[in-house]
């Protein structure tokens, strides 16, 4: 957890539980039935009350963060009074927001400047579902994804690549185009090999050149339909060349570490580079040279 928040940071994000009513089965954060929630409330009103009042955005995270109940509203309201002008995001499964109330709460205490990551981890409910470590998510955090569009919050769909559902990626944009489409953004993730990742590695992990062209097919179809999309975490040398545009600098700064052949790599200004903190890098990492 940081001690304080930098306005130099690309990772000012709020950890509020180990916490989580899901059980992924590529979490990088494994969940824990430690209560935390006090320890962290604590800590978080500390960094809120000395947070530069510049910041841009802040991030609310976990494990996940509604469990909290009346303590993530009143996180979020502490941010508001402390922070009136900084953005605040919040990354949840979206499942407790299938309460209409909840998301109704949010939108009036986060007013203007609240937006939320929501992981969607296939159109299939069975594949959600299994990702999830949940029986029901998938219904819970499509009706919450609703829920969240009726009262106006931006949502950014988050989806991790893996060995379950990577090849219907292109199917998956296409129910986001005809069910989803009131999304802000969609955001592809190459996986973090740490935690559950490892555990499940057998039944989750495929290297990103054996789920390529899937990719390409879902983002460039999501793109063709004006839905703004994003590549995460997958440096450019594994990407084809129409999908560079679409690549992001994510890897949060603190986590961010480049192959020792990167440093003659002509793009390593542009690319996201890989984790410190996977336990396996990726296949076919090259350097780009003139």
């Amino acid at each position: 957890m940081r001690e304080n928040l930098d306005i130099n940071s690309n990772d000012n994000t709020l950890f509020v539980t180990g916490q989580c009513n899901n059980n992924c089965i590529m979490c990088c954060q494994p969940p824990t039935k430690k209560n935390d929630f006090d320890f962290f409330y604590e800590q978080n009103l500390r960094l809120i009350q000395t947070a530069p009042k510049d910041l841009s955005v802040i991030g609310i995270s976990g494990g996940e963060p509604t469990l909290l109940g009346e303590r993530f509203f009143d996180l979020v309201a502490q941010i508001r009074e402390n922070l009136p002008e900084t953005m605040i995001h919040v990354l949840s499964n979206g499942r407790q927001f299938c309460i209409e109330s909840y998301a109704v709460k949010l939108k009036e205490i986060g007013q203007n400047k609240i937006s939320l990551g929501i992981p969607l981890h296939s159109d299939s409910s069975l594949i959600h579902d299994e990702i999830a470590g949940v029986k029901n998510a998938f219904n819970e955090t499509i009706l919450g994804l609703y829920n969240l569009a009726a009262v106006g919050l931006p949502i950014e769909l988050r989806i991790v690549i893996n060995q379950l559902n990577y090849s219907r990626l292109p199917e998956l944009s296409t129910f986001i185009f005809k069910n989803l489409s009131f999304v802000t953004s969609v955001s592809f993730m190459g996986m973090e090999y740490i935690g559950f990742a490892v555990k499940n590695s057998e039944q989750i992990w495929i290297e990103p050149i054996g789920y390529v062209q899937s990719l390409r097919k879902a983002v460039l179809d999501l793109s063709s339909w004006n839905i703004d999309v994003s590549i995460f975490n997958l440096p450019l040398c594994l990407l084809p060349d129409d999908l560079h545009s679409f690549a992001r600098k994510s890897i949060s700064d603190w986590k961010n570490n480049y192959a020792d052949m990167c440093e003659t790599c002509i793009k390593k200004e542009e690319c996201c580079g890989l984790f410190t903190t996977s336990k396996r890098v990726f296949t076919g990492l090259k350097s780009f040279t003139i």
